[in-house]
């Protein structure tokens, strides 16, 4: 039986392959919450005067970890009972990501092949992470481990 949500397996993945996300808005209690978790308790975040009259940005924003876990979040369908490992990424924060901004999350199969033992592939994607104003956030470049199908076996 089939479950509802179930990420791909890597054979059914192309290179050139294009999907995107539903968006989520970051909310201020977000960033209240994983600054706080985080032990992020730089000015920048937690100091409202500090944004106001020293800081270049002066509105809420939040930290590039935050939107980052975000973004995983959102592709959590992807790979959802077949992502077996995250094993490398690049990281590129291109602009602040306010709090209020709502953002999604569109990605591209850059390259796949097997690994050298057991059913299961390697999956490299171009994430970026863009805000309601189609402006790109962040990009990052996972490399995953990802099940093959079960009959493959």
């Amino acid at each position: 039986m089939k479950k509802i949500g179930q990420g791909f397996y890597w054979q059914d993945l192309n290179v050139g392959d294009k999907f995107e996300t539903w968006g989520r808005t970051v909310l201020e209690s977000d960033i209240c919450t994983f600054i706080n978790l985080m032990g992020l308790h730089e000015v920048v975040f937690s100091d409202r005067e500090f944004l106001k009259n020293d800081s270049v940005i002066k509105q809420p924003f939040a930290p590039g970890a935050l939107v980052y876990s975000m973004a995983e979040g959102l592709l959590l369908p992807a790979i959802q009972g077949t992502g077996m490992a995250f094993l490398n990424m690049e990281l590129d924060i291109k602009r602040p990501c306010f709090a209020g901004d709502t953002i999604h999350v569109e990605f591209e199969i850059r390259d796949i092949r097997p690994t050298s033992k057991g059913n299961r592939g390697l999956v490299r994607a171009y994430n970026e992470v863009i805000n309601q104003d189609g402006e790109v956030v962040l990009t990052y470049t996972p490399l995953r481990m990802v099940k093959g199908r079960p009959e493959a076996d």
